[in-house]
Order: structure tokens, then sequence, then C-alpha cells
């Protein structure tokens, strides 16, 4: 073989294989996108709770302020509330010593976890993730915590979301979200873009679901202990595309990302996987439960049950999720909490349940305002519905009208 011919031959095998490696690029031409239009920040004032709106039945109250920016939340063995602020790096325990749903005393009882974020509670025990690390600390007799454990020091450094959630299965197991590490990658890490299930006798991680961006907000079901989560979709892809999703999240499952989203339409600005087509691959997929308006930026979920004192049952098996806001939509949308509904352990649709956040704000500018980002949301066993704002470091308290 002539040494040109061997050239060209080498070249075209070095080409092949490497397309193979990374894919075709996309067939169809596709333009990004990228709205950035902030809703007018307000500061916070008491009276302002009077703007707020709750399902009938149902009433709201600041239950702290001044808290800087509080974002996930538990309730500790004697009903004291802990609260997590990635920004300071500590955790609080917010105490109502009079029972009036309004705390009197705020201890901080961790400092420093840089950018710690998730927090669980099992055994005795307080679990802390941040971007790397997942931590516990023995809970004391007076709720402040003992020394520290290092479980885990090496999950998958979070880029663009390092905001770890964490929360123990009916299984035993903790599980563990890792969101992208970017926008709109396709990752190196098998790690990134999933659920982790760790075993908490050896604290061996394995994967649990892939596909999913940015599940931050995650619970099991009541009824019937399934996993359901909340993914945040991309940006730079148009005011209303991708959604925002609601998933049932099963062992092994894939739920797209980054090749397709929401009930397994393909994004066509990807390229194909290695090997594939996107058409072909998004059919191994998961799709989700339901589609939520884009760019909404789900937080914390949870789930209420019989177990919670005094909410109504009809509201028992649903879930609550905080919409934290958009950043990236011409018309800002989110800034509140909804209900979904279930049926027979089934999403069906979702409702208001705490809003009023969001408001027409300066015409002039034509440029809404809002004086709150729900993040964090958990229910006590004493019937109060905590939810956290980390723009203006309220916790406001839902209840039922007694």
């Amino acid at each position: 073989m002539h040494l040109r011919a061997a050239l060209c031959l080498f070249t075209l095998v070095f080409c092949l294989a490497a397309e193979a490696q990374r894919g075709f690029p996309p067939r169809k031409k596709t333009r990004a996108t990228l709205v950035t239009k902030y809703a007018q920040h307000l500061d916070f004032l008491p009276d302002m709770v009077m703007l707020l709106k709750v399902p009938d039945g149902w009433e709201v109250k600041v239950a702290a302020s001044g808290l800087g920016r509080p974002r996930m939340m538990s309730i500790g063995p004697q009903g004291q509330l802990y609260i997590t602020r990635r920004d300071a790096g500590d955790v609080l325990m917010l105490n109502d010593d009079n029972g009036d749903q309004v705390f009197d005393r705020l201890t901080t009882v961790l400092y420093p976890f840089k950018g710690v974020h998730g927090i669980a509670i099992g055994n005795g025990w307080m679990y802390l993730a941040n971007n790397t690390d997942l931590r516990r600390y023995q809970i004391l007799a007076d709720g402040k915590l003992g020394e520290q454990q290092i479980l885990i020091n090496d999950l998958p450094s979070g880029g663009q979301h390092p905001n770890r959630t964490i929360a123990f299965g009916p299984d035993g197991y903790l599980y563990i979200s890792v969101g992208t590490l970017c926008n709109d990658c396709k990752e190196a890490d098998k790690e990134t873009a999933v659920m982790l299930q760790v075993d908490t006798t050896t604290w061996k991680r394995t994967i649990f679901a892939s596909g999913l961006r940015n599940t931050i907000g995650f619970d099991f079901h009541p009824q019937t202990g399934e996993l359901w989560g909340l993914d945040n979709g991309g940006d730079g892809k148009g005011n209303r595309w991708p959604p925002e999703e609601l998933n049932h999240i099963v062992q092994g499952g894939n739920y797209g990302y980054p090749f397709a989203y929401g009930k397994k339409k393909v994004d066509q600005s990807r390229e194909d996987p290695p090997g594939d087509t996107k058409e072909e691959w998004v059919k191994q997929t998961q799709s989700s439960a339901l589609e939520l308006s884009a760019h909404m930026a789900p937080i914390g979920f949870t789930f209420l049950d019989s177990s919670i004192a005094g909410i109504p049952s009809a509201y028992y098996g649903d879930g609550l999720v905080c919409w934290h806001g958009s950043w990236n939509r011409s018309k800002p949308v989110g800034f509140k909490v909804q209900r979904i509904t279930f049926d027979n352990g089934v999403a069906t649709g979702t409702e208001d349940f705490l809003s009023g956040f969001l408001k027409p704000g300066f015409l002039f500018f034509k440029r809404k305002a809002r004086f709150g980002r729900p993040a964090g949301v958990i229910a006590s066993p004493a019937g109060i519905i905590y939810i956290s704002d980390d723009a203006n470091g309220v916790i406001y308290s839902v209840t039922p009208k007694k």
C-alpha cells in the first residue's frame, strides 16, 4: 500500500473512532435563547405576610425572620427546627418555647461546614452534606451536636450545581442527589446527574437512577414508599422549554438528560450519543410523571401524611414543592409553594398552597417584584408546615385553622 493511501486510511479510521466516542453533531440547526430577567427584590416587612394566600382552612404566619439565607430544614427529636445555611456555612437550631408557632431561641449548632446544604436526621444522628462531603453528628440531649464523623469525602464536584440534598428511604438506605456540573453537560463522571443510594453500614454507594439534571427536592411517598423528585430543566433553550418535571424515580431508571426532557421529548440541540441516535436512545428512558412550567426552579419537596397532626385527610399522600422562581424567563414565574395532588400513589396535578410573593412591581419598567423565594419545606409531627425563604431570611409556618 502506498504511503499516501495508508495515511488516508488511518485518518479515516481515526475520525470514525473519534465520532463513535463523542457522537455525531445534531442534524438540525438550533438556536440558543437565554433570557435574563430578575424580578425586582423587595425587602421583607412584617405586614407583607398579609399579602400571602393559602387555601381555605389554613393560615400563615412568620415563625422567624432575619435569618440570612436559610435553605433546607429538618425537625429534631424534641420538635426543634434545624436549618442549613450554605452561604454562612452553618446549621441553626430554632426553639419554640411556648408553643405559639413563633421561635424564641436561636442557637448555632455547627460552624464551619462550607456550603452545607442537605440535612437528614436518623437514629439520633444528624447527617449533613455539602458539595463533596457527607458527615454526621450525634444529637445531644440539649439539641446541640457531638463530634464530627466524615462518612464520604469524594462526591463529584458539583460545578454549577453543588447543592446536595439527602434523605433516608423506607429501605434504610441514604439517598443523595448529585446535579450536573454545568447547564448542559454530557458528563464524563457517571456519578453526576444522578441519584445515589448509600449503604449505611459500609457507606459504599451505587447509582440508583441517572439522567436527572438537578433533582434537589425529593421524598418517598408515605403510602407506597416510592421515590419521587422534581428535576430542574436546562437554561438557554427559550422561555417555555424545557419543562420542570416531576419524576417517579425507579431503580435503574434513566430520565433522559442530557438528550431528552419531560415525556421523552428529544433535545434537538444535542449531539447524538455514541453509536446511536437521540431518537432511538430516548426510547429506553423513563417519561416524567408531570411536565410543569419551565424555569420555576423547584427546590424543596416533601410529602404529607396522617402522622402530621391536624392536617385534613384530603392532603394525605400529596406533596408540597417550593418553586424558587425564575431568573431566565421574560415573564417571571414560580415564587410560590404548590401542592402536588396524588391519587392512589399516582401524581395527578398541582394547585397553589402558599402564593402571593410575586407582585406587579414597577409598571413603568414593566418589571415584576418579589419579596420572597421559597426554598425548603418540612412538616412537623405537631402539624406545622415550615417554609424557608432564602431571599429575605424568613421562616413561615402554615397550619390548619383551629
